[in-house]
C-alpha cells in the first residue's frame, strides 16, 4: 500500500467520517484512557497548524484504512499530547506478509514482500511500536493472539542481521527474532502516533 506523500490532506468527507469512527472507538472502549474525554481531544486538533492537522488526520486514516482501529491509549502531559496506537485485535491486516525494513527488502533475491514495516511506516507517518509500547498496549487487552507484530529493533540486533517481533501466547506477551527479511501471512506491525 504506496501513498502519495505529497497528497497528506483528507477530503471534507473523509475526516467527518474518520472523526466520527474515532470518537465511536473511544467511547466504547474507556478502559483503554481512563481520565481522559473527547471533546478534549478534538480541542487538541483544533490547536494544531492547518498543514499540522491535515497530516496527522491523513496518517490516522492511514492506520485505519489499513485495518489498525487506532485508538487513543494516554496522553503525555508534558508534550501536551494525545497518543493512538493501533488497536485492532490481531495485527492489522492491510500491513502483513512484509519483511522488517528496506535494507531487508532489497537483500531478497526472489519472492520480494510488497514493502517493510520500517518503509510504510514511515509513508504513513507513523512510528512503529518498540517493545515497551507494545507491553504498554497489552495492558489494555489481549492483542495479537493469533497474529504477530514486529517492532522496533535495536540497532545491535539489526546490524547483525536480525529484527525482533511480539505477539500474545498462553496469558503472555513473549519477543522473539527472525531475519529481518523474512516475512509472514500472520505477521504485520503496529505504529503509534501523537497529536
Amino acid at each position: 500500500m504506496k501513498n502519495n506523500p505529497n497528497k497528506k490532506q483528507l477530503t471534507l468527507d473523509q475526516m467527518h467520517e474518520l472523526l466520527g469512527t474515532l470518537k465511536t472507538r473511544f467511547e466504547k472502549n474507556m478502559n483503554r484512557h481512563k481520565g481522559l474525554a473527547w471533546p478534549n481531544v478534538m480541542t487538541k486538533l483544533e490547536t494544531l497548524s492547518e498543514k499540522q492537522k491535515n497530516e496527522k488526520l491523513w496518517s490516522l486514516n492511514e492506520m485505519e484504512a489499513s485495518g489498525g482501529e487506532p485508538d487513543i491509549v494516554g496522553y503525555d502531559k508534558k508534550a501536551d499530547a494525545y497518543i493512538f496506537f493501533d488497536c485492532s485485535a490481531e495485527s492489522p491486516k492491510g500491513r502483513r506478509s512484509i519483511c522488517y525494513d528496506h535494507e531487508a527488502l532489497e537483500s531478497r533475491k526472489e519472492n520480494k514482500p510488497a514493502d517493510s514495516a520500517i518503509e510504510m511506516a514511515t509513508n504513513m507517518g507513523i512510528d512503529i511500536l518498540n517493545e515497551a509500547q507494545y507491553r504498554q498496549l497489552q495492558q489494555l487487552g489481549n492483542f495479537d493472539a493469533k497474529t504477530s507484530s514486529w517492532i522496533l529493533t535495536p540497532a545491535d540486533i539489526r546490524k547483525r542481521g536480525g529484527a525482533i517481533f511480539c505477539d500474545y501466547r498462553y496469558g503472555n506477551v513473549f519477543v522473539y527474532h527472525n531475519g529481518a527479511e523474512s516475512y509472514y501471512a500472520a505477521r504485520g506491525f503496529r505504529c503509534s502516533l501523537s497529536i
